[in-house]
């Protein structure tokens, strides 16, 4: 049996053990190589403990659970406060699974001050945790804003030739939407005199419309800049073609959801007036999200480039399927969060495997790739046909659920959402036809290496999962379920 003890402090541990990997690095002076087994066994470990929280998750419960409070702003009434529900489980257990992935995927790619690429990495894992799993508003602003600092050097340091630029770019489209948030976390505690998230879930909806209007734009400002929804989206194409492979994963397996998380845990159940009020806006911003930037997509020469915009439009399904405020649009919306995690994140990996060996990401410079990687192609199709839905998929459980959800609030929202996926598919496979088929005519193809090891090692598990979503996803919704119920019944949206 797992003691209580651990399991009540298991998400402090969890937040710990890759700022105590860090911190061993630094305290050995660690060469390029111990770093890397450092940071992979670091991270690893904290996926390991990360699974008692599914297997001691209760479903029958719409509570947070794992909690942990200590004082913290002693006679300000703010705590370290720490807990889960079903719909930040598995935002933590993705965070914890894709980890590893990029510390494995850097294993030759990163050169160049190795030892300080993986304390980042490790820091960043932190604070994604600990953005997943606060339940206190002060805390959960520090987090969501100290992550910012190690994917900013992340980019700036180690990667492409514009990489200042994209840095620069990424820091100040999140922190300019965070400071409005900010504003509206001080109102609150002004108001309220705490910042316990459990707390104001019940005072915060007492508010008038025309106050919880301010507070949901505020809040919006913040959440959109990060999912990241049109218009303001313009920092993630930089961003993904300037990023090393590992902090394209990251960005698009996680990062992406911390803004449909905070619409999740702060905007709908909080501010439920002013969440029925902007639905409408919700709606049409996630409508041109879907459509132009697949349409975008569809003439990109960059493969990075092309699967960063195919995020956008995946994104405006999730952002699509929670304002739906129905069973099956949220719960779309998660399962589409967690397998856009997987498949995005799959997906660049794969650039990364073709960028390793050819030093370019440009589409032209490929072409008949199947004929000296078959194994490759077959990775790089099954992850595309995910990315479009295809049954048995994780894409197709989310996609399916999320326009049932959609139909049922908005017949003609559904009937333009749906149009996406048959974009969707051209973009997809028509980056897949030219990368993959046709005459292998350039010399330097066919010197490229088929899969080695450590790849198959990156992409086995990423397979297995997006199969097991597709086609049994019960554990999943499961844990959702009464989450998902509790969160409508603040909302005021639909149960069944």
């Amino acid at each position: 049996m797992i003691s209580q003890f651990f399991l009540s402090h298991l998400l402090s541990i969890l937040i710990l053990l890759p700022v105590g990997s860090a911190a061993w690095m630094l305290l050995l002076n660690a060469s390029d190589q111990d770093s890397k087994r450092i940071a992979l066994v670091g991270t690893i470990g904290t996926f390991i403990l990360s699974l008692p929280l599914w297997f001691q998750f209760d479903n029958t419960t719409a509570g947070f659970q794992f909690e942990e409070m200590q004082p913290w702003f002693e006679g300000y009434n703010i705590n370290y406060h720490l807990g889960i529900d079903g719909i930040s489980l598995f935002m933590v257990l993705l965070t914890t699974f894709l980890m590893p992935l990029c510390i494995l995927c850097s294993w030759e790619a990163i050169t160049k001050r190795v030892r300080e690429f993986m304390i980042a990495f490790l820091l960043l894992e932190s604070f994604v945790i600990g953005v997943f799993s606060s339940l206190d508003l002060l805390l959960f602003y520090i987090f969501f804003e100290g992550m910012l600092i190690p994917m900013y050097l992340i980019i700036g340091v180690w990667g492409g030739d514009r990489r200042i630029y994209a840095a620069y770019k990424f820091f100040l489209y999140t922190l300019l939407g965070s400071v409005l948030f900010l504003l509206a976390l001080l109102y609150i505690y002004q108001t309220h005199h705490t910042t316990d998230i459990p707390t104001l879930m019940q005072l915060v909806p007492h508010y008038t419309l025309n106050v919880q209007r301010w507070l949901w734009l505020a809040m919006f400002a913040s959440f959109a800049v990060k999912v990241p929804m049109w218009p303001v989206h313009t920092w993630l194409p930089d961003a993904h073609v300037q990023a090393p492979t590992a902090g394209s994963v990251i960005l698009a397996g996680i990062l992406l959801k911390m803004g449909a998380y905070g619409f999740l845990r702060f905007s709908m159940p909080m501010l439920p007036l002013a969440s029925h009020y902007f639905a409408p806006l919700m709606y049409g911003l996630s409508i041109i999200a879907v459509i132009y930037t697949s349409l975008v997509a569809l003439v990109q020469e960059d493969m990075k480039k092309l699967i960063a915009y195919s995020s956008v439009a995946h994104m405006g399904f999730v952002t699509a399927g929670l304002f739906a405020f129905n069973m099956q649009g949220v719960e779309g919306s998660i399962i589409q969060m967690i397998s856009h995690g997987l498949v995005s994140g799959a997906l660049f990996l794969c650039v990364g495997v073709v960028y390793d060996r050819l030093h370019t990401r440009e589409i032209a410079r490929y072409g008949g790739l199947v004929n000296v990687m078959p194994y490759y192609a077959l990775v790089f199709m099954f992850f595309t046909m995910a990315s479009v839905g295809l049954p048995g998929t994780s894409g197709f459980v989310g996609e399916f659920l999320v326009l049932v959800g959609t139909f049922k609030a908005k017949t003609v929202l559904a009937t333009l959402i749906a149009s996406g996926m048959v974009l969707g598919a051209a973009y997809a496979l028509w980056l897949y036809r030219r990368v993959m088929f046709g005459e292998l005519e350039k010399a330097d193809l066919l010197k490229m290496p088929d899969l080695s090891c450590r790849e198959w090692a990156l992409f086995l598990p990423l397979v297995l999962t997006v199969l097991w979503l597709g086609i049994y996803p019960k554990p999943f919704l499961d844990a959702l379920h009464v989450s998902v119920q509790h969160l409508l019944l603040q909302s005021g949206g639909i149960h069944g």
